[in-house]
């Protein structure tokens, strides 16, 4: 390695790192936001919630490292264009492939952290947020419910409080409880109480109704609906275990391993399957695109050659070509999740911005001298 691709290299390292760094910060502060009332109004400890909202990271740096890698190299070069350094350099005998050595070393560094990022840190991180999500909407129920608002603890449990003091009394109470699959119960009462239980918090309720609707199939084949109404004078609810199917719950695609997306449980349905077959293919094939997509920051920087009025046709053409691969490959990742036989696609998008950058560098070989003109 030159002195040269020290000095680039140095420049576009220091640069991902920034730009990387940075993005990350931007999106744990947007994503933080849904619990930063939990530390101030519910009492959640604060390295919880730094706990909670880190485990959202890895899985957006392993979707944003390919991108930045392309945004920095496709930077880097324009500038070291627009300030005549590419020309100095290739004054001293430098092609555009040892121009391109630093850029593919960084980009090969980037591959190796996102294969490790989508292959162990992401799910592992995965699971982890989703079970802290159990335990927070289920252990830790009692600090979610809010006076005057319709809170949900899990999707198939409801409860309104009028007023809600320090010590957990409440007001005014409207419970809608589903968990029980066909016979949804309705609970209003005056006032209530939440303690905590080994088993997690629990709402005793005084002087109420229960009201809960009864389906019964009747020997004719009809169902008829019956309405229960109970009166009482005391009553207990649990908030834990939001839905019991939850405790046990469906772990889906971005919690699973390589080896349980390839070889799920036979239980599994087949549209999973096939969600879980074309994640596994994504997450083998989206890290070469740090490779591809600096390949094509190179084409298009190193092709444009230099320009007195500064880069910024290169860098248009970057973005637009940036975004183009962006939509095809989210509309390429939902139709391979439906239909198997164009999980192809996903290696084509992830190999051929590549190969197609390579062939430019290398000068259009197999191309007539006319057309390459033409080209460029």
């Amino acid at each position: 390695m030159t002195r040269i691709d020290t000095y680039v290299m140095r420049q576009l390292a220091v640069a991902l790192l920034a730009v990387t760094v940075g993005l990350a910060a931007l999106v744990w502060l947007t994503q933080s936001l849904r619990f930063i009332e939990l530390v101030l109004d519910r009492g959640l400890s604060i390295w919880v919630f730094l706990e909670l909202t880190g485990l959202l990271l890895p899985g957006f740096f392993g979707v944003i490292l390919p991108i930045t890698t392309f945004v920095v190299t496709l930077f880097t070069y324009v500038r070291l264009s627009s300030d005549r350094e590419l020309v100095v350099m290739r004054a001293a005998g430098l092609s555009d492939g040892e121009l391109s050595r630093p850029a593919l070393a960084v980009a090969t560094v980037a591959m190796a952290l996102c294969f490790a990022l989508n292959l162990w840190l992401s799910p592992a991180s995965a699971q982890a947020f989703r079970e802290w999500q159990f335990e927070i909407r289920n252990q830790m129920a009692g600090l979610l419910l809010q006076e005057g608002v319709f809170s949900s603890v899990g999707e198939e449990l409801t409860v309104y409080a009028r007023d809600r003091d320090a010590e957990g009394n409440l007001r005014g109470i409207l419970v809608h409880d589903a968990r029980e699959r066909g016979a949804p119960v309705t609970i209003i009462a005056e006032s209530g109480r939440i303690t905590q239980t080994p088993v997690g918090p629990r709402v005793t309720l005084v002087n109420g109704q229960r009201q809960q609707l009864e389906r019964a199939q009747q020997g004719d084949g009809t169902v008829q609906t019956r309405l229960s109404v109970l009166t009482f004078a005391e009553n207990s609810l649990d908030l834990a275990q939001a839905s019991r199917a939850e405790q046990n719950r469906f772990r889906n695609a971005q919690e699973r391993t390589l080896e349980e997306l390839l070889h799920p449980e036979p239980e599994v349905s087949t549209r999973d399957r096939r969600r879980f077959l074309a994640e596994a293919h994504s997450r083998l094939a989206s890290p070469l695109t740090a490779v591809g997509f600096a390949l094509m920051a190179l084409a298009v920087a190193l092709s444009a050659g230099f320009r007195r009025h500064g880069g910024a046709v290169p860098l248009a053409l970057g973005a637009l070509l940036m975004v183009a691969l962006l939509a095809a490959g989210l509309g390429i990742a939902s139709v391979a999740a439906r239909q198997p036989k164009l999980i192809f696609l996903i290696w084509l998008h992830a190999l051929l911005p590549g190969l197609l950058s390579a062939w430019v560098l290398a000068g259009r070989p197999g191309l007539s001298d006319r057309l390459r003109g033409w080209a460029r």
